[in-house]
């Protein structure tokens, strides 16, 4: 049987990082798959990915529905979401965390540019 390639990037000592996130990813066990099978280590995201994420799914459709009957605007509405994938994905990463000491595991999150002179208080997660 042939080897995972992507396994053999990790034995090699290089991190594959999964470049896309989205609710559909972690809830169906999909994510889960690519950390078993594939050795993924890490995920990556930023606002055009959860955009395409939110508008080409209806995996949000629920979440922004009671977060709009809640009174929030569309800016605390994507965050409150974007913060949610986040710890999810986060959480199905914290074995590869705790297994490679701090090496790898890690969800990111590119932030927008509009927040880069911001020098207010760290949004509350």
């Amino acid at each position: 049987m042939v080897e995972n390639r992507l396994k053999q990037l990790k034995q090699a000592g290089q991190s594959v990082w999964f470049d896309y996130i989205r609710r559909w990813e972690m809830v169906s066990g999909h994510l889960q798959q690519l950390i078993d099978e594939d050795g993924v280590s890490g995920i990556t995201s930023n606002p055009s990915i959860f955009e395409k994420a939110i508008a080409g799914s209806k995996d949000y459709d629920e979440a922004i529905q009671k977060l709009a009957f809640e009174g929030r605007e569309a800016a605390p509405i994507f965050e409150t979401l974007a913060v949610e994938d986040i710890r999810m994905a986060a959480d199905l990463f914290l074995p590869t965390y705790q297994a490679t000491e701090a090496g790898d595991g890690y969800v990111s999150i590119e932030v927008s540019p509009t927040l880069a002179h911001d020098r207010g208080s760290p949004p509350s997660f």
